[in-house]
């Protein structure tokens, strides 16, 4: 486990999150998220996955895919109620699965 890469990772998404949110939250009406959330946050968080990717250098397939995967539990958490705490939760999975070691054991997946 690359564990300075989870934690970089974990970072970048909160603060590209964060931002987008503000972003968001700024320029659009409340019911706009009433009606669209279902579809915006999930796309919100796909986004920032990439921009994590970029900005990491991780391969931007398999980032994606740590993110869909970490995106299950803060589903789960914005259904029971709790929106941020899911955010939250789901960028420090993210992290984990960008600081998840290859296949081999032997090294982090960004120096092959």
């Amino acid at each position: 486990m690359d564990g300075r890469l989870a934690i970089k990772a974990v970072a970048v998404q909160i603060a590209l999150v964060a931002v987008l949110a503000i972003i968001l939250a700024v320029s659009l009406p409340h019911s706009f998220f009433e009606k669209w959330g279902w579809f915006s946050g999930p796309l919100a968080w796909m986004l920032c996955a990439a921009g994590t990717a970029r900005i990491l250098r991780l391969p931007l397939w398999l980032t994606l895919l740590g993110a869909a995967l970490a995106g299950i539990p803060s589903l789960i958490a914005v259904v029971i109620g709790v929106h941020w705490l899911g955010a939250l939760i789901g960028a420090i999975i993210f992290g984990f699965w960008c600081g998840r070691p290859v296949a081999d054991g032997k090294a982090s997946w960004t120096s092959a």
